[in-house]
């Protein structure tokens, strides 16, 4: 049992490692292409030597970090079958239905036209390459959707159903899996933050050039262009992370009370806007105060999550006893946690009795099978745990890393202001030493914004796989704990090196072209 944890607990770190490295890249490589090809469609109306150069460079980095993009997310398509082959097996149906249609369809179609975008200058109409463009950063997009499909699906498992003669899940209905409310939820929140990211950069490197006094004006139309394509995605970022709060507070109760650190909720509940955890509080223990330290926004988490102020919101202890919402918003005493656990091992005895009459050919009783696990498979996954408590995820990751995403935004969203006035009507401020300081170092805030979320939602929702269905335990592969462990110290080097030659080449890259002025720049 010690080794099986072992090799849980180093298979969940392996991944969680590919995972946000790879994050460094793909909101970049996203946001990037976007405002390559708005910048490409502007210098194709007008001609103008500066807005091909801005292409050309711009579009330079978005190469440089696609291709390390595309190296950190074959390995982790791989993980899927070398350290979680259970769940792949589980779920391989539905999950490996995104997957392939990313693959199939965004892949290649991002492969294709980029090619086009690198080499196909003097080769193709200037309409021509620019729709090859435009297909390259709609591709990232799609290439995304699936992925968040995918994800978000784990989340709110819908269009399935279990299959006893298989011992998997099946699809039953693709669309209800695409246009689920967390896959909406997740691909325009995620696909926003990526524009967000981008803005970011482009601003900060700008604040470099004009630092250094090169390419000033060059810069300055960069940041224009970020500030609108970052404004825009902090907003919908906001907006969208406000239907993400109604989505968990519906599917994913235990992770927004992990988010908040609330042990007993009540009607009208506070949001912390700032908070220290207590240590030594324990999920089923109501004599310990939660917070050593707290400043509450009244009425703030009742409306966060259901939109009215006076609504009640379940915390852990209530979730355990079996006190949480409906998916309509009302308040219900339903099946308790320490029940769950009898429930779902319940269901893994009827699956066993399936299995037994299939191979005796007993039909009657696989009907009788069928029956019975079909009552208590919504709480297949509980079935493996030993306690309710096993239900509960990490609470201060969760707590601390929603408090720096939720604080980073609202830096993020003060930042877009002044860098959009500043760029339209006071240019000057930007040329301050004090605003490229602020400029370069934003970048550092908004790759912290972006981990911070995701942190939030893959580690808030354990310890799941798949929300009530699978937990981390039973869908890993039979491996040894030293062969995780040691592909993890080669993931953790080889990431590092791809990543600080990443940062080296980007950095030559642009003082490179900052020395460098437009008509050399449009001609490289």
């Amino acid at each position: 049992m010690d080794d099986l944890f072992t090799v849980v607990d180093w298979s969940r770190w392996q991944f969680a490692l590919t995972a946000m490295y790879h994050w460094l890249f793909v909101p970049l490589t996203i946001g990037l292409a976007l405002i390559v090809a708005i910048m490409e469609s502007i210098y194709v109306r007008t001609r103008a030597a500066k807005w091909l150069a801005m292409t050309k460079f711009w579009m330079l980095l978005f190469g440089i970090n696609f291709a390390i993009g595309v190296a950190t997310g074959i390995i982790l398509e791989f993980e899927f079958g070398t350290n979680w082959s259970n769940y792949s097996w589980f779920v391989g149906d539905i999950f490996g239905a995104p997957l392939a249609i990313e693959g199939i369809l965004a892949f290649f179609m991002e492969s294709t036209f980029i090619a086009v975008m690198f080499f196909g200058w003097k080769k193709f109409s200037p309409g021509f390459h620019l729709a090859a463009t435009w297909l390259t950063a709609i591709g990232t997009a799609l290439s995304a959707l699936w992925i968040l499909v995918a994800n978000a699906w784990m989340q709110q498992p819908v269009g399935m159903e279990f299959d006893p003669a298989q011992m998997r899940n099946v699809m039953s209905d693709f669309w209800a899996i695409v246009t689920s409310g967390t896959a909406v939820a997740k691909f325009t929140h995620t696909v926003a933050s990526a524009w967000t990211l981008a803005g970011v950069f482009v601003i900060g490197v700008s604040s470099w050039w004009i630092l250094r006094k090169r390419n000033v004006d060059m810069a300055l139309d960069s940041i224009r262009i970020a500030s609108w394509v970052g404004g825009a995605g902090i907003l919908v970022t906001l907006a969208t992370g406000d239907i993400s709060a109604v989505n968990v507070a519906r599917h994913q109760p235990m992770k927004l009370a992990a988010m908040e650190g609330l042990y007993r909720g009540s009607c009208g509940q506070e949001l912390v806007g700032f908070g220290i955890l207590n240590p030594d509080k324990k999920a089923g223990d109501d004599s310990v105060e939660p917070y050593l330290f707290d400043i509450g926004i009244p009425y703030g988490l009742s409306f966060l999550a259901n939109h009215d102020m006076h609504s009640f919101v379940p915390g852990i202890n209530d979730l355990i006893d079996g006190i949480e919402l409906t998916p309509d918003g009302d308040t219900v005493r339903t099946v308790g946690y320490a029940e769950r656990i009898v429930r779902g091992r319940q269901a893994h005895e009827a699956l066993r009795a399936y299995d037994a009459a299939m191979v005796a050919g007993d039909g009657e009783a696989m009907a009788k099978a069928t029956a019975e696990l079909k009552v208590d498979y919504p709480y297949f996954g509980y079935g493996y745990l030993d306690s309710p408590e096993e239900a509960v995820p990490p609470v201060a990751m969760t707590f601390y890393a929603f408090r720096v995403m939720v604080m980073a935004g609202g830096y993020l969203l003060l930042f877009f202001i002044f860098a959009f006035v500043a760029s339209y009507w006071r240019p000057q401020w930007l040329r301050h030493k004090v605003a490229c300081i602020i400029g370069m170092l934003s970048i550092v805030v908004v790759w912290v914004c972006s981990q911070a979320g995701w942190v939030t939602a893959e580690v808030g929702r354990q310890p799941w796989v798949i929300q009530d269905i699978l937990p981390t335990r039973a869908a890993i592969s039979e491996i040894a704990a030293s062969s995780v462990i040691t592909t993890f110290i080669m993931f953790a080097v080889v990431f590092t090196v791809l990543l600080v030659a990443e940062m080296s080449i980007m950095a030559t890259q642009i003082n490179k072209y900052s020395k460098m002025d437009i008509n050399e720049i449009s001609k490289s």
